[in-house]
C-alpha cells in the first residue's frame, strides 16, 4: 500500500521584509536629505559670511577714499588762500628797513610846490627794489629827465597804468627798456639832488612825467601793502 507523503513548505511573511526595506529606504533618504540640508545650510552660511565680508571691504575703502578726498580737498583749500593772499600783496616798499621822513603833500622851503612823495630816511648804499614788476621808462641823472633837483632817478611803468619813481640815489642799476620784478634790486639809495641827507624819495603817478603824482602811501595801502 503505498503511503502519499505531503510534504508542507513552510512560508514566512513577506510584509515585515518589505516594511524593513521601506524603513531601510525611508531612513536612506532621511539621512541622504539630511545630509543635503546640511550642506545646503553650511553653503548658504559661508556665502552670507563672504557677503558681509565684501561690504565690509567696500565701507571701509569708500570711507578712506572719502577721507583722503576731504585732506585734498583741504590742502586744496590752503594752497588757493595762499596763492589768493600772494597775487593780493603784489606791490611792496621799495626799501626794507627805514624811518619815514617827509611825507606827501608837506609844504616847506625845500620845495617849489608841495611834496610830491614819501621819503624814506635809509642811509647812503641801502638796496633799493621795484616795488612791482613794470618796465623802466627813465633812469639816469637829472632827474631821469625830470629835473636837476630828483639828482639820480628812476622811473618804471606798471600794467596798471601807474608809474614809481625813486630819486636822490647814489648808483642806478637798470637801463630804460629794461623789466624788472616786484622785489628785484634797480639801485642803491644816495643823498643826490636836492636833498638835506640820505634817503630815497618815492613817487607813485599817473604818467611818467613831473607833476602827476599822487599819494604814494594811500596807493599803497589800496594793494595791502602798510607802511
Amino acid at each position: 500500500m503505498s503511503k502519499r507523503v505531503t510534504f508542507q513548505l513552510s512560508r514566512r511573511p513577506s510584509m515585515p521584509r518589505v516594511s524593513g526595506a521601506v524603513v531601510a529606504a525611508g531612513l536612506g533618504a532621511s539621512m541622504v536629505f539630511g545630509a543635503g540640508a546640511a550642506f545646503a545650510s553650511g553653503t548658504t552660511g559661508n556665502v552670507a559670511l563672504a557677503a558681509a565680508t565684501t561690504t565690509a571691504d567696500s565701507v571701509a575703502k569708500q570711507a578712506s577714499a572719502q577721507s583722503k578726498a576731504a585732506v585734498a580737498a583741504e590742502k586744496s583749500a590752503v594752497t588757493a588762500q595762499a596763492a589768493a593772499k600772494k597775487k593780493a600783496v603784489t606791490w611792496k616798499t621799495p626799501v626794507s628797513k627805514y624811518v619815514l621822513s617827509a611825507t606827501y603833500g608837506t609844504g616847506g622851503d625845500r620845495w617849489s610846490n608841495k611834496h610830491s612823495g614819501q621819503d624814506f630816511a635809509v642811509p647812503i648804499g641801502t638796496k633799493v627794489v621795484a616795488a612791482h614788476s613794470g618796465t623802466v621808462v627813465k633812469a639816469g641823472p637829472n632827474g631821469g629827465g625830470d629835473g636837476p633837483a630828483y639828482g639820480n632817478a628812476i622811473v618804471i611803468k606798471h600794467a596798471n597804468g601807474k608809474y614809481s619813481q625813486y630819486a636822490h640815489l647814489s648808483k642806478i642799476q637798470v637801463k630804460i627798456g629794461e623789466k624788472v620784478n616786484t622785489g628785484e634790486k634797480i639801485a642803491l639809495s644816495g643823498n643826490t639832488g636836492n636833498s638835506s641827507g640820505p634817503h630815497l624819495h618815492f613817487e607813485i603817478r599817473t604818467t611818467a612825467n613831473y607833476g602827476s603824482a599822487i599819494n604814494p602811501v594811500a596807493f599803497l595801502n589800496s594793494q595791502h601793502v602798510h607802511i
